[in-house]
């Protein structure tokens, strides 16, 4: 099952300054792809292969993403990641994965609503807009 959430451990790491956002000089952050099958919420605390989507041009692990460095208005700090796109790959996904490739520490996972199946087409993922009630993490 797939739950979209941030996950828990990621809450923590915030605060221990585990995590660098900034856009330029900040961790390197990827999305990886997963099928129905995989088991995913809460409690994912770091990148796990298990039920990993797979296929022509989706290489295991995922993708990198680039950072939205973090602004904050009001009370909320808010930040995000520019659209992804995985080109021309041949897959079957129902969800995702981000995490930090610094110690593979589990950001947030993010359920599609369904299955989507690519045949040598780009996948494209795209990330709300930034803002202090709509980016993708927030801080209130």
């Amino acid at each position: 099952m797939i739950v979209q959430t941030t996950c828990t451990s990621f809450k923590a790491e915030v605060a221990q300054a585990l995590h660098n956002f900034t856009r330029t000089t900040g961790d390197v952050f990827k999305l990886a792809l997963y099928t129905s099958t995989a088991n995913l919420g809460a409690d994912t605390a770091v990148y796990t292969s298990q039920g990993e989507a797979s296929g022509t041009n989706y290489t295991p692990g995922g993708a990198v993403l680039t950072n939205i460095t973090p602004l904050s208005s009001g009370t909320t700090g808010y930040w995000s990641f520019d659209d992804l796109t995985f080109s021309n790959v041949t897959l079957t996904c129902s969800g995702a994965l981000i995490y930090n490739t610094t110690g593979s520490r589990a950001v947030c996972v993010l359920n599609f609503g369904s299955t989507i199946t690519k045949t040598a087409s780009n996948l494209v993922i795209s990330f709300p807009p930034m803002g202090a009630s709509d980016s993708l993490l927030r801080i209130t």
